[in-house]
């Protein structure tokens, strides 16, 4: 928990904070704007069709990328971080699915299902999901070309290259696995296209801690931390502050000096 204080706000007559909170409102009016602009060329984006027929593991057994659609035409895929070697997910990814089960009763009135998709083996994911109090559908892609083929995890011979393919470009990353979303259509006739897919910062809007955090004094207070979102444990760690195992695959490096930085400050 942060413990840095604001030292000398600005105080004002309620008279003189109306007149900014006002010229601010003129600034967030533009922005929604802006922002309906943008969503609405995402939604223009031209389509590719889905060749291949993904075969994931699920809780009833083999489930295609077609079943997971479940009578929508419109699906949202959470990349979910979690290896096939790893013993939980990623705690930050952790912290996004924190926000979704609320939603799911929404979406779906809106003809979407949503889904989450790890390379882990199924018995992890059902036992961590167990753990972590999650309804959402979550399926294993261990046996599926589908996590490379939409660039959220990495082959050794790219991680030895000290490159790979994330967010669009060539750049390092710290994990085999990466976060993301991508957005998936069925038409009619059974055909899948693939509409949209956001990475890194990206996945951002569908966090709301963050929108909540974004409104007040301190804001989201990441800038002295060692990286974003080190703050961040699995939602039953926060009393122990336990960050991350020794083998750390899915935080930065100095992921175990950032947690006992953060046990010292207890």
């Amino acid at each position: 928990m942060s413990k840095k204080q604001i030292e000398n706000p600005r105080v004002v007559s309620r008279d003189e904070w109306l007149r900014a909170r006002k010229e601010l409102l003129e600034k967030e009016k533009q922005w929604t704007r802006q922002r309906d602009a943008l969503s609405a060329q995402r939604r223009e984006l031209p389509w590719v069709k889905v060749e291949k027929n993904y075969v994931f593991d699920g809780p009833n057994g083999k489930e295609t990328l077609a079943d997971l659609f479940d009578g929508r035409s419109q699906l949202i895929v959470y990349h979910f971080m979690f290896g096939p070697e790893w013993q939980e997910g990623c705690p930050s990814c952790s912290f996004t699915m924190d926000h979704t089960d609320g939603a799911l009763v929404h979406l779906a009135q809106r003809d979407v299902r949503f889904a989450a998709i790890s390379r882990a083996p199924l018995h992890k994911i059902e036992a961590f999901k167990k753990r972590m109090g999650w309804r959402f559908n979550w399926v294993s892609s261990q046996n599926s070309d589908f996590n490379y083929d939409y660039h959220v995890s990495f082959s050794s011979d790219e991680k030895t290259k000290g490159k790979v393919y994330y967010n669009f470009e060539e750049g390092e990353f710290p994990s085999q696995e990466a976060p993301g979303i991508s957005v998936f259509y069925k038409n009619s006739s059974g055909d899948i296209f693939h509409t949209y897919s956001a990475y890194a910062r990206g996945i951002e809007p569908v966090v709301g801690t963050y929108s909540y955090l974004d409104l007040v004094p301190k804001g989201r207070d990441e800038d002295g931390l060692p990286f974003t979102m080190s703050w961040v444990r699995h939602h039953d760690r926060y009393e122990s502050g336990y960050l991350a195992d020794p083998g750390k695959p899915y935080w930065p490096a100095d992921a175990v000096t950032a947690a006992e930085i953060s046990a010292a400050n207890k």
